[in-house]
């Protein structure tokens, strides 16, 4: 996740994930020497001089003056382009929003939104942003940002224009649902972002939103299990939401299953690089030993989701129901390059317990059950890791076919089936804590 205001539009159809190294390593850290180029792979004299040829060609001739910056990174985006779907170069500004959106935060004006027929609309405002202190609502739609009207240009682009560096300022013409339109001028600022939502259901059901992973979401899901017990409230019952969570870094998905597990193996990660041959396992201590657990995930589950899921599934310490899911079974390493810029490159592919490689596979669901109807009509197009072009293969197996959503229980049929089920383990249990497996 570059900038959070594009999770809503890029995860249904390239959910953008940042795991970084397993071991988390400094951005000063220096990348790893690659293993010895076999010889064919190693390029002659006139390779590059036909490299360089085509380079003068463009700038001589192309049909308007071109700046051999661009032209040179180009060159290395189209490289890496035409390697598989996540790996990027990252100009220094979107090297620093990584190093920001890993941590949690981003420099922006606080809300999250979404494309609605050709609109801009706010789904959610951060508290507390400049957004919040504006007064800006959900369901307020944007209809101008710095005077460029959002109507006829690619919404992408328009929303983009939202972000920017901090203590600049954005003009936003913004009309409520009730028709009254207004004026703002707000100034950007480092926002941090909610990742974790909680709610009780059934007094005793603790539901768990987590939105996407940052360096902070275990430590964060921990203090809020803690914060609930603290108030006097035992749970029965565990409903982990990671629907529409595109990933993020990797190691507090491995501590999110570390702490539901005292024991086994969470993920494993292999790649060319020996650095990337690693194996994570479970210490001893839980944060709610013997409490049933049930996960929920859907298309837009991807990549860390998806190991914490592969994770719990495969030691059955949860039930998974819900949809299969993306199917990002790869490990991208983020190296800092000595212009300030970085490289996301994928180092490795990532491995459930039980030896599974969801690569464009995803992992499929004890319990399948399909999004509610109103889900279904804006979320059935998205696509999956093995619909996108330069997919990486799965070496194991042949290939089969962010924001939540606000719905009422009996409306969101996922969560409705995963309280019915802890409402049955609670009546066979006779009221007793148990395992669901």
């Amino acid at each position: 996740m570059q900038k959070f205001l594009l999770i809503t539009l890029l995860a249904a159809a390239l959910p953008v994930s940042i795991p970084l190294n397993a071991q988390e390593p400094d951005p000063a850290d220096e990348p790893q020497s690659a293993p010895p180029a076999s010889s064919r792979s190693q390029l002659s004299l006139d390779d590059m001089r036909t490299f360089t040829d085509v380079f003068n060609q463009v700038r001589l001739n192309y049909i308007e003056e071109v700046d051999d910056k661009f032209l040179l990174d180009a060159a290395i985006n189209g490289m890496l382009s035409d390697l598989d779907p996540h790996s990027a170069y990252l100009p220094n500004n979107e090297y620093e929003d990584l190093e920001h959106s890993s941590k949690g935060q981003y420099v922006g004006i606080g809300v999250d939104v979404a494309a609605d027929n050709g609109r801009v609309v706010v789904k959610a405002v951060i508290t507390p942003s400049p957004a919040d202190s504006a007064g800006i609502d959900p369901g307020d739609i944007i209809t101008s940002i710095n005077d460029n009207p959002i109507k006829g240009r690619p919404l992408l682009e328009a929303i983009d224009e939202l972000s920017g560096p901090p203590g600049s300022t954005v003009e936003l013409s913004l009309t409520r649902p009730g028709g009254s339109s207004r004026t703002l001028v707000l100034e950007r600022e480092l926002v941090k972002i909610p990742a974790l939502n909680f709610r009780l259901l059934d007094q005793t059901v603790g539901y768990f939103k987590v939105v996407y992973f940052h360096r902070e979401s275990a430590a964060d899901l921990k203090q809020t299990i803690e914060s609930v017990q603290a108030d006097g409230i035992e749970l029965d019952g565990i409903i982990l939401d990671l629907r529409d969570n595109p990933g993020g870094v990797l190691q507090p998905a491995i501590e999110m299953a570390d702490g539901f597990l005292d024991e086994g193996e969470i993920v494993s990660t292999r790649g060319r690089n020996a650095t990337m041959q690693m194996a994570f396992s479970a210490q001893q201590g839980q944060w709610l030993p013997g409490v049933p657990l049930v996960v929920l995930v859907d298309r837009g589950s991807a990549s860390a989701s998806e190991v914490l899921a592969g994770a719990l599934q495969d030691n059955n310490r949860a039930v998974i129901i819900g949809e299969r899911t993306f199917g990002k079974g790869s490990v991208q390493s983020v190296l800092p390059l000595r212009n300030g810029s970085g490289l996301k490159l994928t180092t490795a592919r990532y491995y459930t317990p039980s030896g599974r490689s969801i690569q464009a596979q995803g992992i499929e669901p004890d319990i399948p059950v399909a999004s509610a109807v109103e889900v279904v009509s804006v979320f059935d197009n998205r696509r999956l890791e093995a619909d996108l072009d330069g997919h990486l293969d799965n070496e194991s197996e042949d290939l089969t076919e962010a924001a939540e959503i606000s719905v009422s229980i009996e409306e969101d049929y996922p969560l409705f089936e995963a309280l019915n089920l802890l409402r049955a383990s609670r009546i066979i249990s006779g009221g007793q804590s148990n395992s669901l497996k």
